[in-house]
């Protein structure tokens, strides 16, 4: 019927005494006592936690005795453990749900000694320790992260098949169909009073990076498309499915920054960016940066909608727990408050059960990593050797330099001059005078790098020395040195700070950023730009991690599948005794307007 002048006041006649009506039957149900139900409302909690890199139980396998540091951390799931205890007790274990950010297998000699010592891959072979503990405290899931990788996918492939709960990589894609190697997702239903479930989702996103770090084993096999682009796919599927409320665990930090500058397309750490650009997301748990975020809120420019993140640091160091709010409306649960904080495990003891279950596993590991290998005729350490050249860092650099010529010998390559680069990877690293075992030399690399020779020109050598030499704050002549503020300039981590050996330079840091190296000579004369030299150089740096120029790009020469430290380790048994006077020199030494620092 058209919309007339007559039907228009007819219809809001009918209107007015409808609401007439309306109005007075709720007056009639005030009168009576009766009155509108209240809404309906629920309340669950997601407990998280990431990079756990191995640690089970509050211990340093590298240094053997309980775990410390400045700020007094406790480690492990068997700390978190109680902590999850505590809050399903307070909570309702049928409202909460526990899941994890990645970065599980690889980190201590525990997680180290279960995929290369005793495999969990040989045939009846043994429960991985971090399956086992994750299994006991009931996990529902855990992202991918990239050091998952690091020994190669069949023993990834044993870890998962030995959770209960799955592992989550909506962007760890088949290389030959595009289609998702792992589970993208998965979805958990929460009873609640009202007789209504709510259906949360699990997104898992890793980090693309893995493409270029764990190159060696994944190449041909995986690809690694971008957070953000995978997202975007995902979250709309996932709400067409049913998911009240959508959770992203996301091996990737929230900065927005790479650290293999333009190796790849996407970004390494893009979870800000996730919460920016797709809408749908109620809260990221983020994970791979190691840094501490109780809570951070990031307003999606399509909604507008806050989309709340949180890190709870590493290694079971702090649990976060976002505490999140429904409403029944128009007939479905609606999120209606996300809260993130974190909480410390070490103001808890650790759970006995998890200490229980794995003390054969521990014992085990403790015996491992005291094995002697050989002898040192004097103490080498790490505490001096961020502005210092020590021998404790010139050891590992001899050790690489003679694996790389041995490896070359007889060959094309085999006349050109081997450099070395190493880095400061623990600033508590220590070789003893006497006896070394295998955590002194495990401290010494606590990272499961392998190694690698590139070709390189003296011209970009120089370029590469000059961006390590940022690492440096720049320091006036006439100012006060203090070691405290030295280093680590921009946020620079101490690992992407290289020694290179086999030449000898100077560190002017009076100087800016990119003018700072001089006196670079070779075999006492100044550096050929055009000479050609091997640098034996670890996968993570010749795969474009910390953007030093020109490796990445360099040819590769060789390459090994043994991680450094076994080839440290093999070394010192092979020699007997590590005497520094053999192979320790100063080649470098930080300066001022051509006065020596130190």
């Amino acid at each position: 019927m058209p919309l007339n002048r007559r039907t228009f006041l007819e219809s809001s006649a009918a209107l007015g005494a409808g609401a007439a009506l309306t109005a007075g039957a709720a007056g009639t149900a005030e009168a009576h006592g009766t009155r509108p139900k209240p809404a309906k409302r629920y309340s669950f909690t997601v407990m998280g936690t990431t990079d756990l890199h191995g640690n089970v139980l509050n211990w340093d396998y590298f240094t053997d005795k309980e775990f410390d540091d400045k700020a007094h951390n406790d480690v492990g799931l068997a700390k978190i453990s109680t902590l999850v205890n505590q809050v399903r007790a307070a909570k309702g274990r049928r409202n909460t749900l526990l899941i994890d950010a990645g970065d599980t297998i690889q980190g201590t000699q525990l997680s180290y000694y279960y995929a290369k010592v005793d495999p969990i891959t040989r045939q009846g072979g043994p429960v991985h320790p971090m399956a086992q503990a994750m299994n006991a405290i009931g996990y529902d899931a855990a992202a991918l992260g990239n050091h998952e990788f690091n020994y190669g996918i069949p023993v990834l492939r044993k870890f998962e098949e030995q959770c209960d709960f799955p592992l989550l990589g909506a962007n760890a894609l088949d290389a030959k169909t595009l289609r998702p190697a792992f589970p993208p997702y998965s979805m958990h239903r929460l009873r609640t009073p009202h007789g209504k479930d709510v259906r949360v989702a699990v997104l898992g996103l890793t980090n693309p990076g893995i493409a270029i770090w764990d190159k060696a084993n994944v190449n041909g096999r995986m690809v690694f498309p971008g957070l953000e682009e995978q997202a975007a796919k995902w979250v709309p599927k996932l709400r067409s499915m049913g998911a009240d409320v959508v959770i992203v665990s996301a091996h990737s930090g929230s900065s927005g920054t790479s650290s293999y500058g333009d190796q790849l397309p996407h970004v390494e750490n893009a979870a800000g960016l996730v919460a920016e650009q797709v809408p749908g997301i109620d809260a990221i748990l983020v994970g791979h940066a190691h840094t501490e975020i109780p809570e951070y809120r990031i307003a999606n420019k399509e909604t507008g909608k806050e989309v709340v993140l949180s890190e709870p640091l590493k290694w079971g160091q702090r649990l976060t727990l976002f505490d999140i709010d429904l409403v029944w409306e128009k007939g479905r649960w609606t999120v209606e408050k996300v809260a993130a904080q974190v909480l410390n495990s070490n103001t808890v003891e650790e759970d006995p059960e998890i200490t229980g279950l794995l003390a054969d596993e521990h014992k085990k590991v403790v015996a491992y990593v005291n094995t002697v290998i050989g002898t040192s005729t004097a103490v080498m350490t790490t505490a001096d050797a961020p502005w210092k050249d020590e021998p404790i860092i010139d050891l590992i650099n001899v050790v690489q330099a003679e694996t790389v010529k041995a490896a070359l010998a007889g060959g094309a390559y085999a006349a050109l001059p081997v450099l070395s680069q190493a880095s400061c990877f623990s600033r508590t690293a220590r070789i003893p005078a006497g006896e070394i075992t295998i955590k002194d030399a495990a401290g010494l690399y606590p990272f499961e790098n392998t190694l690698e020779a590139r070709l390189m020109t003296g011209a970009q050598l120089k370029e590469y020395l000059e961006y390590s030499a940022k690492y440096y704050v720049q320091t006036p002549a006439d100012a006060p040195v203090d070691t405290a503020k030295l280093t680590n300039a921009d946020n620079t981590p101490d690992y992407n700070y290289d020694a290179v050996s086999g030449l000898a330079y100077d560190i002017d840091i009076a100087k800016p950023a990119g003018q700072r190296i001089t006196g670079l000579s070779f075999e006492g004369k100044p550096l050929d730009p055009a000479a050609r030299f091997v640098l034996a150089v670890n996968n993570y740096r010749a795969s474009g991690g910390g953007a030093f120029p020109h490796v990445a790009k360099a040819e590769q020469l060789w390459a090994n599948s043994d991680e450094i430290r076994n080839t440290i380790i093999q070394w010192v048994q092979a020699k007997g005794t590590v005497d520094p006077g053999r192979f320790a020199s100063v080649d470098w030494k930080l300066t001022r307007d051509g006065v020596p620092v130190f």
